[in-house]
């Protein structure tokens, strides 16, 4: 039995998924992203081994991706994350067209091709306030945890839209929503919906008509899958561990690469 692990160095979190040479799915692991990815990385990869009941000695091919992809020394292959995501949403549910891949850094709209190829898409990296990340910040404002907001964000009445399309400019308009009496259920639920807003025009650009796989970490927010569907008009589905969809995607494809270095020959230096 072989095993392949795909490690995303995400700007929030490191997630590690194990697969088998059959492609199923035998451990997975998080870790909070710090400033040592080799050390985070070992952190996510002995958590999936954990889980798999293996030790890291027996991993057969590491593929790496995400931001800190070419900072792991143990890689055997690195590809990029927007790669990885629309295979791994692919492998998940073959029949999308669309993708949108919402992390700590940045949002990114994906169409797919025939086998989950990427077609063409479209990312906000410019600005925070696009992505989780801008989620964290008002987190740390209003005190709350992140864990918390998926949930208070369905309890709003009277949501408080954000219209900046700048992080700094956007929490100038949170500490005035304060200062008016909001409340903090009513402000993340106006978050969540300008997330949503910003998606779908990103999902346009790159000619949604309908259905979509939301991955990402932000996916575990229920208040952002709700504010998703409202401003769709489609259906949005939802993996059961959407945060690791991306590493999913880097041990299919490293996964594809051992067999092909095995067909050929070569052995693991």
């Amino acid at each position: 039995m072989a095993y392949v692990a795909g490690i995303d160095l995400g700007a929030g979190a490191t997630k590690t998924v194990i697969i088998d040479d059959e492609g199923v799915v035998r451990g997975r692991g998080m870790a909070r992203t710090r400033a040592d990815f080799e050390v985070v990385a070992g952190r996510s990869l002995d958590a999936a081994c954990e889980e798999a009941g293996i030790r890291r000695d027996e991993i057969d091919y590491i593929a790496s991706t995400g931001l800190g992809r070419y900072s792991l020394a143990s890689r055997d292959i690195q590809i990029t994350d927007l790669t990885c995501g629309a295979r791994g949403a692919h492998a998940l549910f073959p029949e999308t067209q669309f993708v949108l891949d919402m992390g700590a850094q940045c949002t990114r709209a994906i169409a797919l091709r025939d086998g989950g190829k990427v077609k063409t898409f479209r990312t906000n990296e410019k600005c925070a306030a696009g992505s989780g990340g801008f989620l964290e910040r008002i987190c740390r404002y209003l005190e709350v945890q992140l864990d918390q907001i998926g949930d208070l964000s369905l309890e709003a009445k009277d949501p408080q839209p954000i219209s900046s399309v700048c992080a700094v400019l956007a929490e100038s308009e949170i500490i005035n929503h304060v200062s008016e009496g909001k409340t903090v259920a009513d402000i993340i639920c106006g978050a969540h919906e300008s997330l949503a807003a910003r998606a779908l025009s990103q999902l346009r650009m790159v000619g949604f008509t309908g259905a979509v796989v939301f991955i990402g970490g932000v996916a575990l927010q229920q208040g952002m899958v709700v504010a998703c569907r409202n401003q769709f008009g489609g259906e949005v589905q939802i993996p059961a561990n959407p945060a690791h969809v991306v590493a999913y995607g880097a041990a299919i494809l490293g996964l594809q690469r051992f067999e092909k270095r095995a067909l050929a020959g070569v052995s693991r230096a």
